[in-house]
């Protein structure tokens, strides 16, 4: 093999590992930041039962019902932080379940109207069990500088 012949296919591995890398980076530029979707100014607090957990990356959602300000039963679909950072938090898989009773401290989303489920989306900030303890749901809001 001439030196030329070496060049081109040590170039060419350089670009298809540069390649490899930067499709593998995609979706952390696509992630959003928690000031695009979600209003530090409008905290809220939430009382219901846990109707499903989705344990998933890139974030984990508690789905809770709970009555609204008029009575009327909805779903909240609260967002929480990663897997990964949950698990660094103290949290398992099995830490909260279908039925159980929580009282989760949100952020409202800037956009009001209900997801395609019908659920109204929010990002938690922490979740207090039945038992009395709470649990950080590792909101990126604690990053965010709230407006004046």
């Amino acid at each position: 093999m001439n030196s030329r012949t070496k060049y081109r296919t040590k170039l060419g591995s350089l670009i298809a590992g540069v390649a490899l890398l930067t499709a593998g980076a995609r979706p952390t530029f696509a992630h959003h930041s928690f000031a695009a979707e979600f209003d530090i100014n409008r905290p809220f607090t939430v009382t219901g039962v846990v109707s499903k957990v989705a344990w998933q990356n890139p974030h984990v959602y508690v789905y809770v019902d709970a009555k609204d300000e008029s009575g009327k039963m909805v779903t909240y679909a609260l967002e929480c932080n990663s897997v990964n950072t949950l698990v660094h938090k103290g949290w398992t898989r099995d830490a909260l379940k279908k039925g159980d009773q929580v009282t989760v401290s949100a952020y409202a989303a800037k956009d009001p109207r209900p997801l395609s489920d019908g659920s109204f989306h929010a990002n938690a900030r922490s979740i207090k069990f039945a038992d009395g303890h709470t649990m950080s749901a590792g909101s990126s809001a604690d990053d965010a500088t709230p407006k004046q």
